[in-house]
């Protein structure tokens, strides 16, 4: 029961937290609307199971013993997030309500890829879910139960970044969000890029 519980605050307060997960969902959301908005976070809830995967299978062993292949996969992630940082700075094209049609929005894999790939390369999942795994969760754990615990991660994710896509996708938000588009886009990569680059300038110090 212990255990369970800190597992489920640990992954309450690792969701909760703002990075480039609530960053990218907040665009999707306020930019293409709410299906866009929700099938990002369906996108990040099933990114969380790549870290989970590898983690359970052992691989997060190999990697904490291996400090240049887990380095590569946070300067890897890092990357991922400047890049999606850069593509929001040089953003021109303006969106408005009368625009959220098929031709304006992205398609559903589009969107829900998005939500994927800023989860599964994200070194703030990838740091969250090996760090749960190797510190409360039991070594002794069966391998059900271990992925029990990943589903609820996945979950937990899914319901958050879902209530974050319908908030910002509600009308009136949206109408102040997109008159505001070029500042909120700049705000959206600037935070994004510092978190890459936050990533990089800690692990070379």
């Amino acid at each position: 029961m212990g255990e369970l519980l800190a597992v489920a605050l640990i992954t309450v307060l690792a969701v909760i937290s703002p990075g480039a997960d609530f960053a990218m969902v907040t665009r999707a959301s306020y930019a293409f609307g709410r299906r866009s908005g929700l099938l990002a976070a369906l996108g990040i809830a099933c990114g969380v199971q790549v870290h989970v995967l590898y983690t359970v299978l052992g691989v997060a062993v190999l990697i904490s013993q291996s400090p240049g292949l887990f380095m590569a996969m946070k300067v890897l992630g890092a990357g991922y997030l400047i890049y999606l940082g850069y593509g929001s700075l040089r953003t021109t094209t303006r969106l408005s309500l009368e625009q959220d049609g098929a031709l304006a929005r992205p398609s559903a894999l589009s969107a829900f890829a998005l939500g994927f790939l800023t989860n599964a390369l994200n070194p703030k999942t990838l740091l969250f879910v090996v760090s749960a795994y190797s510190q409360v969760v039991q070594p002794g754990s069966s391998l059900g139960l271990n992925f029990a615990y990943g589903a609820f991660m996945s979950v937990a994710h899914w319901a958050w970044f879902s209530l974050v896509a319908l908030f910002f996708s509600r009308e009136v938000l949206r109408r102040a969000m997109l008159r505001r588009q070029r500042v909120v886009d700049r705000v959206i990569g600037v935070a994004l890029i510092g978190l890459g680059l936050a990533v990089v300038l800690v692990n070379v110090r």
